[in-house]
């Protein structure tokens, strides 16, 4: 058992952490305040040819898998969740056409992802069916006027990267709306110039700002069959690319619990108090101690996780692990925040620090691909289903 990283994704490592201090850190907060998309960074990541970490090299990325762009989301999401969120979107919505498309949708989808010509996003929510997928009420029929073709009606929303986005991944009900039966969903490559896409309501969100979370209505949206990611009624599909994310949303918890509690701990080392560093507190000392150990726990958690996930590991019987990493990281984002605030007192409460940042965007994590409720429900079915057993 090698818990050492290769020497591959060191360097990558390596490059990253100071693309970030260089090019993240300096822009955080005003990312935050303008909530105007950072499309600088985006040409930073774009020049350390980061957006195809995850693609295969036969599609223009660099193979370095969920792995490498775990560790890259880390560093990233150390000074800036928004920046995080970016490199997230490379894999969220490419995750069925890796897993499942056809060798003409990744040569065309996935290459400009690489290249950084075109963005995506991912619709799978909608109003009345966040966390009850099986809820959704979008609508594909088959189109009459082309053969294999189908016909989109309905709206998406809580899409991160909605208004940024080239193309979109798109489950919709290929069977009565009222199913509940795994085989009642598709899966859907819609491009934004399809006529009938339109972008919505753009929401205003607490955290994360910079990258545009809203809506995107699908009105008699005509779709070809090459655009259908897999088999028709392939809901599954969506579970395999969730499951295959946690890890990289894992990553985005780690890297702002470490941002967090590296701000607080420089901080309490200058900050004095009844005539000492506020550091040499024995109730800091004892807090900054209990997260790193949570932090390096994550971690190794984490990248098991990304391993496995590389391997192929996302089916049924690796999902407690899976949703372990993601559920334990994102809490601990919401904990080392929280201290990391309450360390710097009132003024951590005050936007000239970076840790109320950090608290707002926190959150979040807790929330997206799975709330926290669900990956306990997930581990605790993999519990009783004999899936994560010790004997």
């Amino acid at each position: 058992m090698d818990f050492d990283l290769s020497e591959e994704l060191l360097e990558l490592q390596k490059a990253v952490r100071k693309l970030s201090q260089d090019k993240v850190k300096p822009r955080a907060r005003e990312i935050d305040t303008s909530h105007e998309y950072p499309q600088d960074i985006f040409d930073a990541f774009k020049q350390a040819d980061l957006l195809g970490l995850c693609i295969p090299t036969e599609f223009g990325g660099s193979g370095a898998g969920i792995l490498g762009l775990t560790i890259a989301i880390e560093e990233v999401a150390k000074y800036s969740n928004t920046a995080a969120l970016m490199l997230l979107l490379t894999r969220l919505p490419t995750g069925p056409v890796m897993i499942a498309g056809s060798l003409e949708q990744k040569e065309k989808y996935l290459r400009g992802i690489a290249e950084g010509t075109s963005r995506a996003a991912f619709g799978l929510s909608e109003p009345q069916a966040g966390s009850d997928v099986m809820g959704m009420v979008t609508k594909a029929v088959p189109d009459p006027d082309q053969d294999g073709g189908w016909i989109l009606n309905g709206t998406k929303c809580w899409m991160s990267g909605v208004a940024q986005a080239n193309w979109y991944t798109i489950f919709a009900k290929t069977a009565d709306i009222t199913s509940r039966k795994h085989d009642s969903i598709t899966a859907f490559i819609v491009e934004r110039d399809f006529e009938g896409v339109s972008v919505g309501r753009i929401d205003k969100k607490m955290g994360v700002k910079g990258v545009d979370t809203g809506e995107l209505i699908l009105d008699n949206v005509r779709v070809p069959k090459e655009n259908v990611i897999g088999e028709v009624g392939g809901f599954r599909l969506a579970m395999l690319g969730l499951n295959s994310m946690r890890p990289i949303v894992a990553a985005r918890g780690i890297g702002l619990a470490e941002g967090a509690i590296m701000y607080a701990t420089e901080y309490s080392q200058q900050r004095t108090a009844f005539n000492m560093p506020i550091s040499d507190n024995q109730g800091i000392r004892w807090e900054i101690a209990k997260l790193g150990v949570e932090i390096e726990a994550a971690r190794l958690l984490t990248y098991r996780a990304a391993d496995w996930a590389d391997k192929g590991r996302f089916t049924k019987e690796w999902v407690p692990f899976l949703s372990m990493a993601k559920y334990y990281a994102t809490e601990l984002a919401v904990k080392a925040s929280s201290l990391a605030l309450q360390m710097l007192g009132a003024a951590g409460y005050m936007e000239e620090h970076m840790t109320e940042l950090y608290y707002r965007d926190a959150k979040q994590l807790t929330i997206v691909e799975g709330t926290s409720q669900i990956q306990l429900g997930l581990i605790a079915k993999g519990i009783l289903d004999r899936d994560l057993w010790w004997d």
